[in-house]
């Protein structure tokens, strides 16, 4: 299947995801930014992919360091829709499902919320 789109297009269902997040979420997000790629190299059918520390394991220690990354595979996430609703949905689902790493939230417990 897969769906054409855009790096630009692709890019602003990315900023519209980041809307669904609730401020007080929002106001909450330290020192992480968010990118879009094209694939993981690592593995090319990856959607998603949070790496940093969590807010839930920074200490006093935690200071100077890069910002956390949360990346959006553009191309995996086309791959595996069939029209541009499907990509709305999985960019939501895929930014939301990352961002709650950042909050300390693992996969056994996004999938019991139904972000998985």
């Amino acid at each position: 299947m897969g769906v054409t789109m855009t790096r630009q297009r692709f890019e602003e269902l990315v900023g519209d995801a980041l809307d669904l997040i609730p401020p007080e979420f929002a106001a909450a997000m330290d020192n992480v930014v968010i990118l879009v790629e094209d694939r993981d190299p690592e593995n090319p059918t990856l959607l998603g992919l949070y790496h940093g520390v969590a807010l839930t394991e920074r200490t006093s220690q935690y200071g100077g360091v890069l910002p956390d990354r949360i990346f959006i595979y553009r191309e995996a996430i086309l791959d595996i829709c069939a029209d541009e609703q499907d990509v709305v949905e999985e960019v939501a689902i895929t930014v939301v499902h990352e961002i709650a790493h950042h909050f300390g939230i693992d996969d056994a417990r996004l999938h019991e919320l139904g972000w998985g």
